[in-house]
């Protein structure tokens, strides 16, 4: 099944969100980032076509999509201590 463009953009901004330790108040740079990514993506899967590389019917740009999620959701992620937590040891 085909993922729509944003969605693949709000997983990928979920993943960079995770990849930085859960900050808060970067959620549009998040999505910029992701959005830049996709662009990019989607630039170089054109470039690939118009040089003869591939034919779209051979091509499968949800493969490689898919394993960059898939390898953002792989790595392990610290936990943070809630700040709460923190200052009753101290």
């Amino acid at each position: 099944m085909l993922e729509s463009r944003d969605e693949w953009i709000k997983k990928r901004a979920y993943a960079i969100w995770e990849e930085e330790g859960y900050p808060t108040g970067r959620d549009v740079t998040h999505w910029q980032q992701a959005s830049s990514e996709r662009i990019a993506l989607e630039k170089s899967v054109g470039k690939e076509s118009k040089l003869g590389a591939k034919s779209k019917a051979k091509r499968q740009p949800t493969v490689a999509v898919a394993a960059v999620v898939e390898e953002a959701a792989d790595k392990p992620t610290a936990r943070r201590t809630p700040k709460k937590a923190v200052k009753a040891k101290a």
